[in-house]
């Protein structure tokens, strides 16, 4: 296993900028995501490390070793792919051994490699089959078990569970992760998916427009996003965003978005006087974070969503749509008014123009 290194990578495709200044170190043995919408730049760093790509300019490092002029296959590295690239005349057996094959290792270490990583996979009894005999989660196990049986030392992964339904999904993304610690093997993972990214990463690189925008912990991208656009990738159910701007009143702070305002915690204010004290905010406030029920604040219910143990409560206040969770068992119907409170502690609040985090 190896750590690895980004320094400074540019890549471009003619005029166009595809990734732009790149810096990113990942530990030996660590599951890092590369996250973000199409077009961000993430597949193309990816390709990048396998050294499908060559970087316009910066440096690769495997460890301490520069690896820009080094070809894809002595790398050694595993790659799966949203498309399993599965050889469809060939059964599940020699799909798995083929890189072996390559290599011309010897017939008695196949057969035991192969073996050893089926099983590991659950995938054993599946061996003299033919790829159009499996299903789609048994055949991404086979794609994995051809990536594993190299002993390869960084796995790297585009997207490879986007073709498989919501529940098997959710059963693959254990499985990886769960095969990931196992074998301890630094791994690159690409997705959109921020569910994806939030629940089998260790670090996660939130990219867009080329550009890194963080690179963090989930909790850490969470509980304390680097700008807007990271606030608004990460969490399941969207954050809710409200614009305004900063107001002294004998010597409290609050923000005034209009129809409401938001008194700011004590922790805050000296931070808030020091880099935003009369400039226009957005303040962003996740659904969890509203209490419904009681409080100081007055809406009207617009919208209820169930979503089974929780439900999505829509609340327009004065012109304005917030988004507030609420166990499934609480009586609120749309057309209801009620009242709310903010979470104090737990607000987010950035630069209107330009979008940096001010907390």
């Amino acid at each position: 296993m190896v750590s690895i290194r980004l320094e400074n990578i540019y890549k471009k495709f003619g005029s166009v900028i595809a990734v732009e200044n790149l810096s990113l170190e990942i530990r030996d043995g660590e599951f890092i995501a590369l996250l973000g919408p199409s077009g961000c730049g993430k597949t193309t760093t990816l390709l990048m490390i396998a050294g499908i790509y060559m970087p316009t300019s910066g440096y690769i490092y495997f460890d301490d070793r520069v690896v820009n002029d080094v070809p894809p296959k002595d790398r050694n590295i595993g790659m799966v792919f949203q498309s399993y690239a599965l050889y469809p005349h060939m059964k599940v057996f020699d799909n798995i051994a083929f890189p072996l094959k390559l290599k011309k290792r010897p017939r008695r270490e196949i057969e035991e490699r192969v073996r050893k990583v089926a099983k590991i996979l659950g995938i054993d009894h599946l061996l003299d089959r033919r790829p159009s005999q499996l299903s789609g989660g048994q055949q991404q196990r086979v794609a994995l078990a051809r990536a594993i049986v190299k002993e390869p030392d960084v796995f790297l992964m585009d997207e490879p569970l986007s073709n498989l339904d919501a529940k098997l999904r959710v059963n693959m993304r254990a499985e990886i992760k769960r095969i990931q610690k196992e074998l301890g093997i630094t791994t690159v993972y690409v997705t959109h998916d921020q569910l994806e990214a939030m629940t089998m990463a260790d670090r996660i690189a939130v990219m867009n427009e080329g550009r890194l925008q963080q690179y963090a912990t989930p909790e850490e991208l969470y509980n304390n996003p680097s700008n807007i656009f990271v606030a608004g990738f990460i969490g399941n159910i969207p954050i809710n965003f409200l614009e305004g701007s900063v107001e002294r009143v004998n010597g409290s702070v609050s923000i005034d978005v209009g129809p409401i305002k938001i008194d700011l915690a004590d922790g805050y204010r000296d931070i808030i006087i020091e880099k935003a004290d009369g400039r226009e905010v957005i303040i962003g406030v996740r659904p969890e974070h509203i209490r419904l029920g009681r409080g100081r604040y007055l809406g009207r219910v617009s919208i209820v969503e169930p979503m089974g143990r929780e439900m999505i409560v829509h609340i327009e206040v004065g012109g304005i749509y917030l988004r507030a969770l609420a166990p499934s068992v609480t009586k609120i119907s749309e057309g209801m008014e009620i009242r709310f409170n903010i979470d104090l502690r737990k607000i987010h609040l950035f630069d209107k123009a330009t979008g940096e985090s001010i907390i």
